[in-house]
């Protein structure tokens, strides 16, 4: 299947004081899914160059599977660098770092609202669902307004002892912006489509997201 993804990541590794960056999982488990579909793939980062994880996504060390993808992050494209591309599908993962570096950006304010305008698939994980906040469309209406989506959610955020430390609570932000919330339970797999728009709720659904979202591509076909 000739089908080109783009991952993309943070740059940014303290929130408030508090050391963060990619949650490794969220975007090695669909980098693995992806390219044992023999899908085109590239990983992005903000600035590009080298990605920091958050150490909390790898207390043990870097998983034997996840070896490869992390190879991968030691010197990233940067965005820009890639805006002229077309994807079939874009995905966005998480860590904190998503909620700076990944809201108000300008260039990822565009290519998702080109991807989705397109038809391909837009998708976030985590806090990767950040990218979609605030975005407005060209009626002025919120991206998110009336689209079913997931994200971590504000309970998830407690358990994780950061709720004073994020810039904003995701789930209650993107009920502001209209969005209609399918939550499951804290730290399960859960992943929401609705159309082309695809959102997985914490690193639990890193697997599952990917695999929807092939399975999306296939039917695409």
């Amino acid at each position: 299947m000739n089908k080109k993804i783009l991952l993309i990541s943070t740059s940014e590794s303290n929130m408030n004081g508090h050391p963060t960056g990619l949650w490794l999982e969220e975007l090695a488990e669909p980098y693995n899914v992806f390219k044992k579909a023999r899908l085109e793939v590239d990983i992005v980062s903000i600035l590009g160059g080298k990605v920091i994880l958050d150490k909390n996504s790898i207390p043990n060390g870097i998983p034997k599977e996840h070896e490869v993808a992390y190879s991968l992050l030691e010197n990233t494209q940067s965005l820009e660098t890639i805006m002229k591309n077309s994807y079939d599908a874009i995905l966005f993962a998480g860590g904190h770092g998503p909620l700076i570096d990944f809201v108000n950006n300008k260039n990822i304010v565009k290519l998702i609202l080109d991807t989705y305008k397109n038809g391909n698939i837009v998708a976030g994980v985590c806090h990767g669902v950040a990218a979609f906040a605030n975005i407005k469309n060209a009626d002025g209406k919120y991206f998110v307004n009336g689209k079913n989506l997931t994200a971590f959610t504000d309970t998830e955020e407690a358990i994780a002892g950061l709720s004073d430390k994020v810039p904003f609570a995701l789930e209650s932000r993107l009920r502001q912006q209209g969005a209609i919330i399918d939550k499951g339970a804290d730290f399960t797999e859960k992943v929401v489509v609705d159309k082309n728009f695809i959102t997985g709720q914490n690193p639990q659904s890193s697997h599952k997201i990917a695999e929807i979202i092939l399975e999306n591509l296939i039917n695409k076909n």
